[in-house]
């Protein structure tokens, strides 16, 4: 039976971006238009395959994700996937433990690693700053500022860190206001 289902790229194997809360997560900028998106993530080698996913909340504003792949097997998941409302542009970029880019902010690498290892350099951070953690009712650690949501997905008999990147823009209050349900429940 092939384990390679469950393969982690190595930080050498993906794709380096940084991230810049409310502005960019590496070539994408939050309100971007959704062709522009497609483009830019083109430009980088990566497929897109886009799915309307109907009315957003009570607004009537339709909603769309794009999931990003990069040539790999037919059954591995997309790389990353982005979040776009009618008249808002991108809201939010999710983006895959095993497959997606390596995502730093800070100095910390955010993308496939082991949680209690991100978890330190956090906690190491916010003491380092004198800034607050936070944490989420799963309870993973995230520092307060840096506007990500951060959780673990199976590699086996492993697990490995994604991140969730929002940007509310004018339709929310929140960051996490504009998250659709799907996002919670990804991986």
């Amino acid at each position: 039976m092939s384990t390679d289902y469950w393969a982690v790229l190595g930080d050498s194997e993906r794709d380096q971006w940084r991230y810049v809360p409310h502005q960019t997560i590496g070539p994408l900028d939050f309100g971007m238009s959704r062709e522009d998106a497609v483009a830019t993530m083109a430009g980088q080698g990566f497929s897109a395959e886009e799915h309307n996913m109907g009315g957003w909340h009570s607004t009537g504003r339709t909603q769309w994700r794009i999931e990003f792949s990069k040539p790999q097997p037919a059954w591995s998941r997309p790389a990353v996937k982005c979040y776009f409302v009618e008249g808002a542009g991108l809201t939010c970029v999710l983006v895959d433990g095993r497959l997606g880019p390596q995502v730093t902010h800070e100095g910390i690498r955010l993308i496939g690693r082991l949680p209690s290892e991100l978890f330190e350099d956090m906690e190491s951070y916010a003491d380092r700053h004198n800034v607050g953690l936070r944490s989420s009712p799963g309870g993973d650690l995230f520092v307060d500022g840096f506007e990500i949501e951060l959780g673990a997905q199976r590699a086996g008999d492993a697990v490995v860190s994604w991140a969730l990147f929002c940007n509310p823009g004018e339709i929310a209050g929140t960051s996490w206001d504009i998250a659709p349900a799907e996002v919670w429940r990804h991986w």
